[in-house]
């Protein structure tokens, strides 16, 4: 893809990544069109154009609407960013029935509904990048974030396919995998914590979210540089399926593939002894 201006739309751009993407790509001279809740937004316009509309991404009929609107208003869009999310903090057998649906409903089912409404649009323009948001989370889970990890598992696994069904028709895929970067994640507008607490976990899930919590104000990612990344990766003419952010989860995820790959190894005579045996010759 070029490194000209690009028409962008952006799923949740009213803080975080989402916010900081829109502000580097209005100041270079891109076309954005975000998605809030209440279809407005405060970002400086810079040298772009800004549209932004009201979206629910929990709500199917308006994601239909919101991304038939945002191809109507330039007919064509060169990148599609799924940002739009939260985090839930509990353990595995805390979490309710209520607090699980939730945590899908805007991560996964938010941006499969995205996904869904826009390939026939990218489909008949034969070109087009998606670039879903993620989580080191979403590939080296930690305690306490379970449902969270699950939900971008899902998106991990729905943007893998994805990217093998649309490729041989001039559209691409990225996951954008952050670790711990200095945004509102951390924060109320972004995460919610379920009122379990129950002892046993104290040592696990208890302590990862007091970690996080000591954490927040001070993680070591750099939004801008983030949202740069994001960008080059968008320009760059063979874009990565898997955009690794931050030191912190570059290293969690080498240490999970090295894990992975250690119980491969370990176990490979019992996996392949699994099959039928052959038949003699």
């Amino acid at each position: 893809m070029s490194s000209g201006p690009k028409i962008w739309l952006i799923t949740g751009v009213s803080r975080g990544f989402g916010r900081e993407l829109a502000e580097a790509l209005l100041d270079r001279g891109d076309t954005v069109i975000g998605t809030t809740r209440n279809g407005s937004a405060d970002i400086p316009r810079g040298k772009g154009r800004l549209d932004v509309l009201a979206l629910d991404v929990t709500d199917a009929r308006a994601v239909k609407t919101a991304v038939a609107a945002a191809f109507r208003l330039h007919r064509k869009i060169d990148v599609i960013v799924n940002n739009a999310g939260y985090g839930l903090l509990s353990s595995v057998e805390e979490a309710t029935d209520e607090e699980i649906e939730h945590v899908f409903a805007v991560n996964f089912h938010g941006t499969r509904r995205v996904i869904q409404a826009a390939l026939p649009h990218l489909r008949a323009q034969r070109s087009g990048h998606i670039i879903n948001i993620t989580s080191m989370a979403g590939v080296a889970p930690n305690p306490g974030s379970g449902y969270y990890a699950a939900a971008k598992m899902a998106v991990e696994g729905i943007s893998q396919s994805l990217a093998k069904e649309v490729a041989p028709l001039g559209i691409r895929v990225t996951l954008v995998e952050p670790g711990a970067f200095r945004t509102d994640f951390l924060s109320e507008h972004s995460i919610r914590r379920s009122t379990g607490q129950l002892q046993d976990y104290a040592a696990t899930a208890g302590a990862a979210h007091e970690r996080l919590a000591a954490m927040a104000g001070k993680q070591a990612g750099d939004p801008a540089r983030a949202a740069a990344a994001i960008i080059q990766a968008a320009d760059s003419p063979k874009p990565p399926l898997h955009l690794v952010l931050g030191a912190d989860a570059y290293h969690r995820t080498r240490q999970m593939l090295d894990a992975f790959s250690a119980d491969l190894e370990t176990w490979k005579a019992v996996s392949i002894a699994a099959d039928y045996e052959p038949p003699p010759q």
